[in-house]
């Protein structure tokens, strides 16, 4: 291959990324902007952030992957393995799966806000807390005692939570 031809696939790949970057930009302010209309919190915002931004960087490396040619039996061979690699670690770990799925309950469905008291009822032993941060797999709980708890959201999908009113 010529140095035009390199050239060329740099001047595409700046393309890709400067577009990727817009993107991000464009849905950024849309997500801000819708989650705002609705009412959703700042954690509920970074979560939709974090979602839209991995399938973005998907779709980016999937251009890249075109851009510089890149051989598609070997590719193909790259991300079977790696999806047999996951797919064995979600086997051999299948709460990891139960917690993404967890957390999307929680984030669409329940409505505990970053900053809230909350309480989850258990029978042996109560957790009492603020709500620090919910990810894809944890809950973190600051109690009183400046302690963090961290709850794989799996469980505590299954658990009741008391949540304290704001005063008014």
């Amino acid at each position: 291959m010529n140095l035009e031809f390199y050239k060329l696939q740099i001047f595409e790949t700046a393309l890709v990324l400067i577009f990727l970057i817009l993107v991000k930009v464009i849905a950024r302010n849309s997500i801000n902007r819708i989650l705002s209309k609705f009412d959703f919190g700042i954690e509920r915002k970074r979560i939709s952030h974090k979602i839209v931004n991995l399938f973005m960087t998907l779709f980016a490396l999937i251009f890249l992957a075109g851009i510089w040619n890149i051989d598609r039996s070997q590719l193909m061979v790259f991300i079977t393995s790696t999806i047999t690699l996951v797919g064995v670690g979600f086997f051999a770990q299948w709460s990891i799966l139960a917690n993404i799925t967890s957390s999307l309950i929680l984030f669409f469905n329940h409505p505990m806000k970053l900053g809230q008291e909350i309480c989850i009822l258990d029978k042996e032993y109560d957790i009492h807390g603020t709500l620090i941060d919910i990810s894809f797999f944890f809950m973190y709980i600051k109690t009183t005692d400046d302690d963090i708890i961290t709850i794989p959201n799996s469980v505590v999908l299954n658990k009741v939570i008391k949540l304290k009113r704001k005063s008014k």
